[in-house]
């Protein structure tokens, strides 16, 4: 996800004033002073301001009230018999905690792909055992930051874990799976860090990663699911002209997005399927009731070879589960 800076639409940040105290060279910041009591009246406005602010971040989904089917075909007129389902879930002891694998149980993917983590191998507690799935992980060697998960019902063929530079793959960056019929790949894609301090870092990352997933491609197609952290048309993202030197939307990332798909001969399942559809977002600061007002970014994708449009059934952006600044990606195929 992008990184934490306060401005109407950027990324989620902390809450906390640590840094900002008033007491700091104040001569009279050791005199006492008058405490006033509060009258009833101020009290009952500061709790109804307190429970405004925590109904701002929503982390109970209404599972019963949504519709985890989809009757969308292929071009052909197939129904879909394989379900692949993304998230960044920005902590996977939190998103269990939150009812994640409740999402799990009502989402019933064949393919779950799981985008930061932030949990080592040794502290995966013991939830995240689910009967009918394979589960595979590949944490960032820094407990508390990024790291993949993946959930699934067929056991792949192979799994490999990295880009094949050492600075990412500490990270827990990358995964791909080998099915009979494709590659997948589950990504969390380096940002470009607040300020953009580490864009250096995003642009080496790409040709890496856009020659690795042209090497799977000469092989069987690829099916990328996961966190690209970037929004790459102004249709992406709530308000785009203030964020053009943000992390995110930048231009060096949003057109490292285009020669990836130029060069691999990608589709973007989401914008395949709804080209023109507006207010379609993946992830909201927790900031700013954002979320609520739907200002958000489109950062999270389902990629998929070119050979693979006539497998391609829909593509659907799940913005009423919570659990995460981030919500689930979730597509359809007939394989």
């Amino acid at each position: 996800m992008p990184p934490k800076k306060k401005t109407k639409v950027d990324p989620p940040q902390s809450s906390s004033d640590e840094g900002n105290s008033d007491h700091s060279g104040n001569k009279s910041a050791n005199k006492p002073k008058r405490v006033r009591k509060k009258s009833a009246k101020a009290t009952i406005t500061e709790n109804e301001n307190k429970t405004s602010k925590t109904l701002q971040n929503k982390t109970t989904t209404e599972f019963l009230n949504q519709d985890f089917n989809n009757v969308s075909k292929t071009v052909d007129g197939e129904n879909w018999n394989l379900k692949i389902a993304s998230w960044n879930v920005d902590g996977l002891r939190a998103w269990i905690k939150k009812g994640g694998l409740d999402y799990l149980h009502h989402e019933n993917p064949d393919i779950l792909c799981l985008q930061e983590i932030k949990c080592s191998k040794s502290k995966l507690p013991p939830e995240v055992e689910v009967p009918g799935f394979h589960r595979y992980w590949n944490s960032s060697e820094a407990d508390g930051y990024a790291g993949l998960g993946l959930y699934t019902k067929v056991k792949p063929e192979s799994i490999s874990y990295g880009i094949g530079i050492p600075d990412f793959d500490k990270e827990g960056r990358l995964m791909i799976a080998e099915y009979e019929k494709f590659y997948l790949v589950n990504v969390y894609v380096p940002n470009a860090g607040r300020k953009l301090v580490t864009l250096d870092k995003r642009l080496q990352w790409n040709p890496k990663f856009q020659e690795l997933v042209k090497d799977l491609d000469s092989k069987k197609p690829v099916i990328i699911c996961g966190d690209m952290n970037v929004a790459h048309q102004e249709i992406d993202i709530a308000n785009p002209k203030s964020n053009k030197r943000n992390a995110g939307f930048t231009q060096e990332e949003r057109d490292g997005f285009s020669e990836l798909l130029k060069s691999v001969s990608l589709t973007d399942g989401f914008r395949h399927k709804y080209p023109d559809v507006k207010g379609a977002y993946t992830f909201w600061t927790y900031m700013a009731n954002a979320r609520k007002k739907n200002i958000g970014w489109r950062l999270d994708y389902c990629l998929l070879s070119e050979k693979l449009s006539s497998n391609f059934c829909d593509c659907c952006l799940r913005s009423e589960v919570f659990g995460s600044d981030h919500c689930p990606v979730v597509s359809f195929f007939h394989m």
